[in-house]
Parts: C-alpha cells; structure tokens; sequence
C-alpha cells in the first residue's frame, strides 16, 4: 500500500508545502551564482528515473561553465574539495546539499521521491545493467537515499548500487523514515560530503 500510493501522496503534499521555502531559496542563492561567473543559475541534466526512463533533473549550478566531466574509475562523479571546476558558492551549496533542492520540483512532476536511490547518469543502456542496478530503478530515484543518507561519498559505486537495490526491495514507510532522519544528521553534521579516494580522470563518453 506505502509503495504503491501513499509514498506519492506524502511527495506530492510535502513538495507542495516546501515550494515557498525553495522560492525564497532560490531568489536568495541564483544572484550569488550569477554574479560569481555570469553563468546560468541552474544545471539541468538527463538522468534515469523508474523503470530506466529519462528525465531532466534540476540542481542549482555550483561548477564553472564549461567545465570538463570527471569520472573516478567505478564510472562514479569525481567529487573532491580540491575540485579547481567548483565556483565558491558552489562549494557552500555543495556541502550543505543546497545544490539538490531544486528538484523538488522533480519531485512534484512525479520523476523522482523524498527518498529513493540517487539517480544515475544516462551513459548505460538498460542491456547493460548488473542485477543491483536493474533492482533499484524498479523506484522512483530520490533526492536523498539509503547510500546517500548512510554513506554518502565514502564508498565506490558498486557498494551504493548494491544499498540502493536492498532500499529498494525493503521499502517502507519505517525505511522512509530511518533513511530522512540519517541524511538530516549526515547534513548537519556535514559527514563524507567528498569523496576522499576520488582519482580525477577525463570523462570521454
């Protein structure tokens, strides 16, 4: 029943509650953006959502324009606190996970939930997805997660697929709630924001 509906009815209501909080977010963080670079305020990006369908996820910018695209090894996102493509309120929004707020808005368009796995890059095709992987896009990806909430950026991405798909088998009302107390605690505490084992490489997909 949670899985089926009332998980959407709580994103859908509390997306809706939280909306004039983002507002004013927003009016307060996209000048220090603009005005750090003259770039674009938001980063817009495909991702994988239920059932491996594509979406556009929103997060505020917090990388100079044009970056290059880094990868680790595991094909995860470089993240580093010497990252010289991070802006300095790119940094702020970083640590203190500002940066993912805008998709709230995914959030009430249907293609992502409060809590779910982080989705993933579009690089892959289905065929080529392991079990793990296949596992956790049978939920909607979250703005907050079992991997994220527990782990964050001190594991590679093998272990956060394989989180992800026990969330994703074990969903619950109960799992819901451990998952958004933990990342609350995790953020405040400002707990694995980078990954210490990132190893900078060029992305060449």
């Amino acid at each position: 029943m949670y899985k089926m509906g009332i998980k959407r009815i709580f994103d859908i209501v509390f997306s809706i509650l939280l909306l004039p909080f983002l507002i004013i977010i927003v009016v307060v963080v996209s000048p220090l953006i603009y005005f750090g670079d003259f770039g674009t305020i938001f980063y817009v990006s495909d991702r994988r959502g239920l059932h491996g369908e594509i979406y556009k996820m929103y997060k505020f910018r917090t990388m100079k324009m044009n970056s290059p695209d880094y990868r680790n090894s595991d094909g995860s996102t470089y993240n580093s606190n010497g990252d010289d493509r991070l802006t300095k309120v790119g940094k702020l929004l970083r640590k203190t996970s500002i940066d993912e707020l805008p998709q709230l808005f995914n959030v009430l368009k249907g293609d992502m939930s409060f809590i779910g796995p982080r989705p993933t890059l579009t690089g892959k095709g289905l065929e080529e997805y392991n079990e793990n992987m296949k596992k956790r896009i049978k939920v909607r990806p979250g703005l907050t997660g079992y991997s994220q909430a527990y782990y964050r950026n001190s594991i590679n991405q093998e272990e956060k697929y394989q989180y992800d798909a026990f969330y994703a088998e074990n969903l619950s009302f109960v799992l819901d709630l451990k998952v958004l107390i933990k990342t609350i605690v995790t953020i405040l505490k400002r707990e694995n924001v980078y990954n210490k084992n990132s190893a900078k490489g060029l992305n060449n997909e």
